[in-house]
């Protein structure tokens, strides 16, 4: 299992939102590409950006995530608002090692079917679970579609990972839902990418206990920006 660094950018800044919710911004940098630089310089073998504006006023910023992707060496995937296949076309153009599509999955499947076509290694759908119904639109509405239902669909596709978040963790450093992961790691057969709440050490080692189950990533955010332990501690522990 890998420890993947969040770096969230609204407005040119690195921030940490807590359940998705602007009203809970915290501000942890006015440079996204020296975030990105200290993360690698601090181990990190990929990282995972995502686009806050285009998520949630669909205003990407292109040229802050051209910026990181160049300000490193490691592979870089972006999310956020991808709902266009322009919009990933251009990020694949800057570098980008993966592009996650979340919403598309429900409102536009022909978008993420396209990109699969095009890059089938390099595509992966965002499933965002709010009491187990997939959170869209920057997770300001909550469809009627299972999580577990898309998960099987997007599998059909030839997707070959999901990033899984519970969003009523994240950012809340309550600890994952292990049972939700789990759940989803099963009934797609898929690569995992977990996500939300994440706040300790002990958190970590749990997750590493699903990685026969296909659970291989783990995106890190506020609990590295709060200190609760360093990059080097939880690349240790993913490594056991």
């Amino acid at each position: 299992m890998i420890v993947v660094p969040a770096i969230d950018i609204r407005k040119g800044r690195v921030v940490r939102l807590k359940q998705g919710r602007l009203e809970d911004e915290t501000v942890y940098g006015a440079a996204p590409a020296e975030v990105a630089r200290r993360w690698e310089e601090e181990g990190a073998r990929r990282l995972h950006l995502v686009d806050l504006d285009a998520a949630l006023e669909s205003r990407p910023q292109g040229d802050v995530v051209a910026e990181v992707i160049a300000a490193v060496k490691i592979p870089v995937e972006v999310g956020g608002g991808l709902r266009v296949l322009e919009n990933a076309l251009r990020y694949r153009e800057h570098g980008a090692d993966r592009v996650i599509f979340g919403t598309a999955a429900i409102a536009r499947p022909g978008v993420v079917q396209e990109a699969l076509r095009l890059w089938p290694q390099a595509v992966a759908v965002a499933i965002d679970a709010k009491n187990g119904k997939v959170a869209v639109a920057g997770w300001n509405e909550v469809s009627t579609v299972a999580a577990l239902d898309l998960s099987k669909t997007v599998a059909s596709w030839g997707v070959g990972r999901i990033q899984y978040t519970d969003v009523v963790r994240d950012g809340t450093l309550v600890g994952p839902n292990l049972a939700g992961i789990e759940e989803i790691a099963r009934a797609s057969g898929l690569r995992i990418s977990a996500a939300g709440g994440v706040s300790s050490l002990e958190d970590l080692k749990r997750l590493r206990d699903l990685e026969p189950l296909g659970v291989d990533e783990v995106i890190v955010g506020k609990a590295l920006y709060e200190g609760r332990f360093t990059l080097a501690e939880a690349l240790d522990v993913a490594r056991r």
